[in-house]
């Protein structure tokens, strides 16, 4: 892999003054809840994988461009979501609902590619993506994830796809447990019979001890 060049190198990291901790996993699952939680219990800064101007643009790309166009966007988001990690990595903790993770098995879910297809595409910017420290991959049964639906507020196309797409559900977790297994920051994390703060006290101790003793508290599982 060809090392970036200016003017296309990341800025410069001042030295984080906390962790950066990333929440993956389907619509509805309970990724923004957990991180509004997460912000609070260590004065974290919140961020969405899109953030603005990217995040009033998403319907749009959704519905009117072609697949290759609709990855550069959301490659795009990724790579300005990751500048704006950087920067508040120098004040504190940064939660992300959503990261590289979701771009790549959300993509391939959608537009029916395999993993290896959309990495390969965003292979040559990996060295621009602040790394997490931990990357908490939350899952849930149907039943679960169908109550949790039925109680947001902000339902959006992706939301309802879930179960109205044949096979999208289906799909999508099979790609985020490819994806997980092949991330060293992955813990999985299940959420059923698990409210939020039980999910963000599993979440806050796990960092302590991975603080404490870095070595000895690896877990691929919670």
């Amino acid at each position: 892999m060809r090392p970036l060049r200016a003017p296309y190198v990341p800025g410069a990291d001042e030295g984080r003054q906390g962790p950066f901790v990333v929440l993956e996993g389907v619509s509805g699952v309970g990724k923004s809840t957990l991180s509004r939680l997460l912000a609070k219990r260590f004065g974290a800064t919140v961020i969405h994988t899109l953030t603005e101007p990217h995040a009033g643009w998403s319907d749009a790309v959704n519905r009117e461009i072609r697949p290759l166009p609709q990855f550069a966007f959301y490659l795009s988001g990724l790579l300005h979501a990751s500048d704006a990690v950087r920067q508040y990595l120098g004040r504190g903790p940064v939660v992300a609902d959503r990261y590289a993770s979701s771009v790549t098995a959300c993509h391939a879910a959608v537009n029916g590619v395999t993993l290896d297809q959309v990495e390969e595409l965003i292979a040559p910017f990996r060295p621009y993506l602040v790394a997490p420290d931990a990357s908490f991959y939350l899952t849930s049964s149907d039943h679960s994830l169908k109550e949790r639906l039925g109680t947001k507020t902000d339902v959006k196309e992706d939301d309802t796809d879930l179960f109205s797409v044949p096979g999208r559900l289906a799909r999508l977790r099979e790609n985020f447990q490819a994806v997980a297994e092949a991330d060293p920051s992955a813990i999985t994390l299940p959420t059923d019979g698990r409210s939020p703060d039980e999910l963000a006290d599993i979440i806050v101790k796990y960092l302590e001890n991975r603080r404490a003793q870095p070595d000895r508290h690896r877990h691929r599982h919670l």
